[in-house]
């Protein structure tokens, strides 16, 4: 008993900290790629053949 006194905190911060990494992440735009997007519908290479 006394180890889940432990590990519910310890699993509680690290969420916490995962959940605020992912918004930093969010909010900071890093995952906006309009330009790579518009490269790609017009690019022929297609990403289910392997370049050789």
């Amino acid at each position: 008993m006394t180890v889940l006194g432990l590990l519910i905190p310890v699993s509680l911060i690290l969420g916490g900290l995962g959940l605020w990494g992912f918004l930093y992440t969010l909010r900071s735009s890093q995952y906006d790629d309009p330009d790579g997007d518009a490269q790609r519908i017009l690019s022929g290479e297609y990403d289910d053949r392997p370049k050789s």
